[in-house]
């Protein structure tokens, strides 16, 4: 399995980084060659299932992936309540307890899991990806690549995510 993990900040506040790293369907905006649905409509939980379909036309392969993990940040600021209210992907507007969603990779071409945790940090949030990535038939020979372009690729994602 490739490893790789993803570190930045942000001046946003934890409940709107949360809210942009876990609307799904604008990832496909920013990942080449791909697009997403998710099954059920609705807001994400546990049980979620996101499909990143990539490529051209009947020239590819979807990337199914369970949320087994759905624990959106809570405002701890006084009179802030829980999360997973109002905001669309959950999450609370300040944020105060860091917010953590892992994904299982179900799929025939890619197996292994992403998790998406979100934090307070300075005034802000800082946010860390860590992901497990294989894809089924490639050698471990091919995992230092595989880790190199899933940190270029990932990274690149969250900065647009955040920036967006």
């Amino acid at each position: 399995m490739a490893h790789f993990r993803i570190q930045r900040r942000t001046p946003l506040p934890v409940g709107e980084t949360w809210r942009r790293l876990t609307d799904w369907s604008r990832h496909g905006a920013h990942v080449p060659l791909s697009g997403v649905t998710v099954r059920p409509a609705g807001p994400t939980r546990v049980g979620t299932v996101v499909v990143v379909r990539t490529g051209v036309g009947r020239a590819g392969f979807d990337d199914p992936m369970e949320v087994v993990r759905w624990d959106p940040p809570a405002d701890d600021t006084p009179g802030g309540g829980a999360s997973g209210g109002g905001a669309p992907g959950g999450g609370a507007p300040g944020g105060g307890t860091p917010g953590i969603c892992r994904l299982e990779k179900r799929g025939s071409v890619v197996l292994g899991w992403a998790e998406i945790e979100v934090r307070p940090r300075d005034g802000g949030s800082e946010v860390v990806w860590r992901e497990e990535a294989r894809l089924r038939g490639l050698p471990r020979l091919f995992d230092p690549p595989t880790a190199w372009s899933g940190r270029l690729l990932f990274g690149r994602v969250v900065d647009a995510l955040l920036g967006d």
